[in-house]
């Protein structure tokens, strides 16, 4: 029966968000259930993306892009894919109407990746950050708004800023990693050789003014989305805030993590607050 297989498309998705990221899999399971489902489906579909450029170094991974992108493109053009991650992506896709220059844009800046090492100015950040973080935001925003254009519009920006926000915190946490084994700098104008405080601090102010954005949107969100976001918001905010604190020349050298007591911390911390109305 097709349902089976939707469903085992399903489980597949859940598994890559919990495999790859305890964090955002912990934030998700905050959502309700009936929109939990499709928020693994969109992170699993650009997990997926971003692996191939990432870390199969040992491949070809310019065609492995390319095989990726038009099974993508056929999945939902036929609304079914063999590759379970894609075929559940694309019930989500249908499901909420995700407008498709939302998808080619994440492909953009993924494929961008496969090549570009350096970003030298502000323009070229930004139509990264926007392929790569802000569209995957606004996928999330039509599953959280169900669909519903006036919902979307009104907190699209928000969206946006947040996505930016998670982004550049994982640059930030990721400097060591991207530079040294991927031989990519993503902050425009920084010297990550040379990384001081001025540099490191004008980058986490730049970070909380997205956040501050992305704020005005959660407090609006729907009851079914709202305590998951805030929860993913206050892991972030708590990381950048380490990343604050941590000397420039420690974060070149190492990877800042928040510790899993600290996580459900937070977890607790965000669930008091939702539910005394203070989000």
């Amino acid at each position: 029966m097709k349902s089976i297989f939707d469903d085992v498309s399903y489980e597949c998705s859940k598994i890559v968000t919990e495999s790859y990221s305890t964090s955002f899999a912990l934030a998700t399971k905050m959502l309700s259930p009936q929109i939990r489902k499709d928020i693994y489906n969109i992170y699993g579909f650009v997990r997926f993306a971003d692996e191939i450029v990432d870390t199969f170094h040992l491949y070809d991974k310019e065609k492995l892009f390319n095989d990726f992108e038009k099974a993508l493109e056929e999945s939902i053009e036929d609304k079914i894919s063999l590759n379970p991650i894609l075929n559940s992506f694309q019930h989500t896709y249908h499901k909420y109407k995700i407008p498709y220059h939302l998808v080619a844009a994440f492909m953009k800046s993924m494929r961008m990746d496969l090549n570009k090492k350096v970003y030298t100015t502000q323009e070229e950040f930004k139509e990264y950050i926007y392929g790569s973080a802000d569209v995957v935001g606004l996928m999330c925003l039509r599953v959280f708004v169900n669909g519903d254009d006036d919902n979307y519009e009104t907190l699209k920006e928000s969206a946006m800023s947040l996505g930016s926000a998670f982004q550049k915190v994982n640059f930030l946490r990721d400097l060591k990693a991207d530079y040294e084994h991927l031989e990519r700098s993503y902050f425009p104008n920084t010297n990550l050789l040379q990384l001081d405080e001025a540099s490191k601090m004008r980058i986490v102010e730049e970070i909380k003014a997205d956040f501050k954005k992305g704020y005005e949107g959660i407090v609006l969100l729907p009851t079914e989305a709202k305590f998951g976001v805030y929860t993913a918001y206050k892991y972030y905010y708590q990381l950048l805030r380490k990343l604050q604190s941590t000397p420039s020349l420690e974060i070149k050298n190492t990877r800042i993590r928040v510790p899993n007591y600290q996580k459900f911390g937070l977890l607790a911390a965000s669930y008091v607050n939702y539910k005394l109305n203070l989000v």
